[in-house]
């Protein structure tokens, strides 16, 4: 919940009053207000021209925060440097749900958002980011669904986003697999519109293939499918495959990757969605996760894709500079029921460039 906290400052004696400051202005003062913002602070600039022999001019400023975001106590504290206003806001409703597995003794604290909304009528949502983040990536459409009165669930994957990952026995294809069914089995509990995007794409496949009872259909957004695992790499000696981990974590590395990511974003706002990005590099537990999913293999569901009997939506960024061009038409060969929608003008992330396109198109295939 969002509380106020007013940052207060002296003026010159006698204090003037700004707004949510408990000081007062003398009688028969002109007040001249010059208000500059940044992120959530207000900079008030305040000029009192009094007509008291006393106080002739009296100058002052105070900072003033407006409705600052409270953000969960397990996020990292970088989470307090992102600017974009529906980052902080998605952020500040991740909140942790406890999920028994194989894969550990305790229950595994599951970072989630859950849904505001609740609609019998349709299948819930749940939406799967890529790889190597977080729920975060879905802070543009969801919302959009909510209004659609969409029951929407946007959840971290395990190993990556914010979840409790220390301690687990794996967190490769399969254990994503298994953690994903038991969240399933606890929470949602009835079949779902499975919703993957890059990376996600290829664990919702897996998933779908594999428990068929709990989807009743599957979206795929820009999804890898083709891809070999994690190639040579699942190969490397440990001590190199921390060294790997270690660059994904790199500013410049996230930085580079958003100009490739996007079809057109401005320069000031690459930094912040580098930082949105690479807000769970900063949890405890990462690195590890990342290498063991590294030397699991990653997923490799090329050939499972022709399993997939569910009805299919396969959403497009045609601009896309990460996978091949030629990937959405592989799909269509292999999901020869499946409907296909190029959205123009974005790139590899729909769901974050072009959200209102994106959640027009999830909320009529769940209504039809």
């Amino acid at each position: 919940m969002e509380q106020a906290n007013l940052a207060r400052a002296a003026l010159s004696p006698p204090h003037a009053r700004i707004p949510g400051l408990p000081k007062m202005i003398p009688a028969g003062a002109n007040r001249n207000w010059v208000v500059g913002r940044s992120v959530n602070t207000y900079t008030i600039a305040h000029n009192l021209n009094s007509h008291s022999r006393l106080y002739p001019r009296i100058t002052g400023m105070a900072t003033v925060d407006i409705n600052p975001t409270t953000f969960p106590s397990f996020l990292p504290p970088e989470v307090e440097q992102l600017r974009d206003p529906a980052a902080r806001a998605f952020a500040s409703k991740i909140e942790r749900l406890p999920v028994q597995t194989s894969l550990s003794e305790k229950q595994i604290l599951t970072s989630c958002v859950k849904p505001t909304v609740v609609n019998n009528e349709v299948s819930p949502v749940l939406l799967l980011h890529g790889f190597d983040s977080s729920c975060l990536e879905w802070r543009n459409t969801y919302p959009k669904l909510e209004r659609a009165n969409i029951e929407s669930w946007a959840l971290d994957i395990l190993g990556w986003g914010f979840s409790y990952s220390e301690d687990l026995k794996s967190v490769g294809a399969e254990a994503k697999r298994e953690h994903l069914y038991e969240f399933w089995r606890s929470y949602i509990r009835k079949p779902m519109v499975l919703v993957g995007a890059s990376l996600g794409g290829a664990a919702a496949i897996d998933f779908t293939v594999k428990h068929p009872e709990a989807v009743s259909k599957l979206v795929l957004v820009n999804a890898q499918g083709y891809a070999e695992g994690t190639g040579k790499m699942a190969t490397f000696p440990k001590f190199l495959a921390y060294a790997a981990v270690s660059v994904l974590k790199s500013v410049l590395l996230r930085t580079y990757a958003n100009t490739l990511i996007y079809h057109r974003i401005e320069w000031d706002r690459v930094i912040d969605q580098m930082k949105v990005g690479r807000l769970h590099c900063f949890m405890p537990g990462w690195a590890k996760a990342s290498v063991d999913f590294m030397l699991s293999g990653g997923y490799n569901v090329t050939s499972r894709v022709s399993e997939v009997t569910k009805e299919t939506l396969i959403i497009w960024g045609e601009e896309d500079n990460i996978l091949s061009k030629d990937t959405p038409q592989k799909f269509r060969k292999d999901l020869p029921h499946a409907k296909l929608v190029y959205i123009s003008k974005c790139g590899h992330l729909p769901h974050v460039e072009k959200p209102e396109a994106v959640a027009a198109l999830i909320s009529e295939f769940c209504r039809t």
